[in-house]
């Protein structure tokens, strides 16, 4: 019998990014690995795909450094830059690539004694207004990055597509597409723009490089689809085990505040999994439980390392049984629109207490 298990299949990763390429045949795939592979394992996730991509892409240099440490040689992109000057020399050292979004790091490259070129992608705000450079800087950032010796050439261009997944926002995804399209015809070195939202519904958007993140994990990016719909396959199943069974009466008050009223006589399912395994306390009665093969509602306040479900009064389920909180057969995406919130919080917010499991 297991508690929280996550287990992940390898099998899955590999054929999601079959299906990608499907949609991209002309672009190379920088697999998103940050914040440890979307909750899946940073290593894991890379060494499953290293011969499938051509890069990784993370958010911080320790999780590039980490990689490097465990013998993935393959590019890695710091998709937020580096945060401090002295980094630089590691980073030039380990062959990493970084983003360039403003004049500090721009700086910071200029002054720096590094043993060799660093691999720069200047980075540009085309809408988000979160990390890029603004339109008035941007070529005079490319032009001091092309005469800095420190720097590779030619510099790539890269950018963030902020409502590719928000279908009423056409007019502003089509302006911001043809803003960096634009941008892209000063550059002669690589681009990257698309990310996962981008790669399904946008094919203007493509470019000689893209980044899927979330449906590299079989997770559908926009709020009335599930991977399936687009031939993903998920490949996070949380999983665990029903540890206790008990019969309640009708009117009987269950869990922590009372939160669930029994509303005729029924069996309880006692499930080891809670929030402090990353499942959400915020699910709401109601929310779905894949346990031999049907869906029985969870019932009362999620605890710490338990929740419960509503097994029904006929239940022939017996202690020991696997309960599924999310994976096959149980979308994701379904638990987190139950809970107001979105697949990515949920994968990324697994704890490390969890047993994960490679299939």
């Amino acid at each position: 019998m297991k508690a929280a298990t996550a287990e992940i299949n390898t099998t899955a990763l590999r054929n999601n990014i079959d299906t990608i390429k499907k949609y991209v045949p002309g672009s190379k795939i920088v697999a998103v690995v940050k914040a440890n592979a979307y909750g899946h394992g940073l290593y894991q996730v890379a060494s499953a795909l290293y011969e499938k991509v051509d890069a990784f892409a993370v958010a911080r240099l320790d999780e590039a450094l980490n990689l490097r440490e465990q013998g993935i040689k393959k590019p890695i992109i710091l998709l937020e830059g580096f945060f401090n000057e002295e980094d630089l020399p590691f980073i030039a050292r380990s062959e990493i690539y970084t983003a360039v979004h403003d004049m500090e790091q721009l700086e910071a490259i200029e002054r720096a004694k590094v043993e060799k070129p660093l691999h720069c992608w200047l980075k540009i705000d085309i809408g988000m207004h979160r990390l890029g450079a603004d339109p008035q800087d941007v070529m005079k950032m490319k032009e001091r990055l092309e005469e800095c010796p420190n720097v590779l050439k030619p510099i790539g261009l890269i950018s963030h597509l902020s409502v590719a997944d928000t279908p009423a926002e056409t007019e502003y995804n089509i302006a911001q597409i043809n803003y960096f399209r634009e941008t892209a015809k000063h550059f002669s070195g690589d681009l990257c723009l698309s990310n996962s939202a981008g790669i399904l519904a946008w094919p203007d958007s493509h470019t000689s490089w893209v980044r899927p993140g979330i449906i590299m994990y079989g997770i559908s990016p926009f709020d009335d689809k599930v991977g399936a719909d687009f031939g993903l396959e998920p490949v996070m199943s949380l999983k665990s085990s029903v540890i206790a069974i008990r019969k309640v009466k009708k009117g009987a008050k269950v869990g922590y505040g009372a939160a669930w009223t029994a509303p005729y006589d029924t069996t309880i399912g006692i499930v080891a999994t809670g929030y402090g395994d990353g499942y959400p306390r915020v699910a709401p009665n109601g929310t779905p439980v894949l346990i031999n093969g049907r869906y029985v509602p969870t019932a009362g306040h999620v605890c710490m390392d338990m929740l419960f479900v509503d097994l029904g009064i006929d239940s022939q389920d017996k202690i020991g049984d696997e309960a599924i909180l999310w994976g096959k057969g149980l979308p994701v995406e379904k638990i987190a629109k139950m809970c107001g919130t979105i697949p990515y919080e949920l994968v990324c917010r697994v704890m490390p207490r969890v047993r994960v499991e490679l299939i």
